[in-house]
């Protein structure tokens, strides 16, 4: 029984700990070169699982999307919106985007209205980046939360621009 009482606290910081990461917060690694100038492939963030998103959020989303691993992309189009891409400018309900993220010209994709449930992503290195002119909408559900935070490397730590 003493042995119990012994280990009951540390008990209770692992299934605290389970919780945060399942639940709350976790670690997220950017993985390639479509999120570069803003993130960097290695980059170690911390994945935002509680709240919402918006406009130029940069999200972590599930991999049953793309189908390999994780991707980290920035939300563009919002549920309900129009969006297109014509000689390398964005127009979202008509109106053109200005775009302060994108690295590289935005190959040009044809109209497109996002359901209630939808939004349209892309990678801020537009030149390599597979995202939604390619995989079409991400589903609000496949979306794990925000990812703003830079842990690593240490330089970096902060929030990205």
């Amino acid at each position: 029984m003493k042995f119990l009482k012994e280990l009951l606290p540390y008990i209770i910081i692992v299934v605290v700990v389970i919780l945060i990461r399942t639940f709350i917060v976790t670690p997220v690694r950017v993985s390639g070169q479509s999120m570069e100038k803003t993130l960097s492939n290695g980059y170690i963030m911390i994945l935002n699982k509680l709240g919402t998103v918006d406009r130029e959020d940069i999200v972590v989303i599930d991999k049953r999307y793309a189908g390999d691993d994780v991707i980290i992309k920035r939300i563009i189009g919002l549920p309900g919106e129009t969006i297109k891409c014509e000689n390398g400018t964005i127009y979202i309900d008509g109106k053109e985007y200005k775009d302060s993220h994108a690295y590289g010209t935005t190959s040009d994709f044809t109209e497109i209205t996002l359901k209630d449930d939808e939004f349209f992503v892309l990678g801020d290195n537009r030149v390599v980046s597979n995202d939604s002119r390619y995989l079409g909408p991400v589903k609000e559900d496949y979306i794990e939360g925000t990812s703003n935070i830079i842990i690593y490397p240490f330089n970096k730590i902060g929030k990205a621009k």
